[in-house]
């Protein structure tokens, strides 16, 4: 999570450069179609030596399930089953980052 001015890019290579150490057996990161651009596929190489695979739609308006994205359409629905992130109204990024945090650990709590 970053604050309004961060693109998504920008905030993306920011978070693997913070966490390169624990990301050191990553080889392949998949993105969506905002995160096109050799800028961020080279930026990627760089930190963590990892190829870029962007999911993209085959065509606009139409149906189609793709693996890639469903895992990520599949994350965003379980943090949307916790009330309190649906709407942001915390002050501070930090917090909201932990509420994140607090949804993911209770998700892995109930499986395990």
């Amino acid at each position: 999570m970053t604050t309004a001015e961060v693109t998504d890019r920008a905030g993306a290579l920011a978070m693997f450069a913070r966490h390169k150490s624990s990301l050191s057996k990553v080889v392949n990161v998949l993105a969506d179609g905002g995160y096109t651009g050799e800028p961020f596929a080279a930026g990627v190489k760089a930190l963590l030596g990892a190829t870029v695979e962007i999911a993209k739609r085959n065509e606009l308006h139409t149906f189609a399930v793709m693996p890639q994205r469903w895992v990520v359409e599949r994350s965003f629905a379980w943090l949307e089953k916790c009330r309190r992130l649906w709407k942001n109204c915390e002050r501070k990024l930090e917090t909201s980052l932990q509420f994140v945090t607090l949804a993911f650990l209770a998700l892995l709590l109930r499986r395990y």
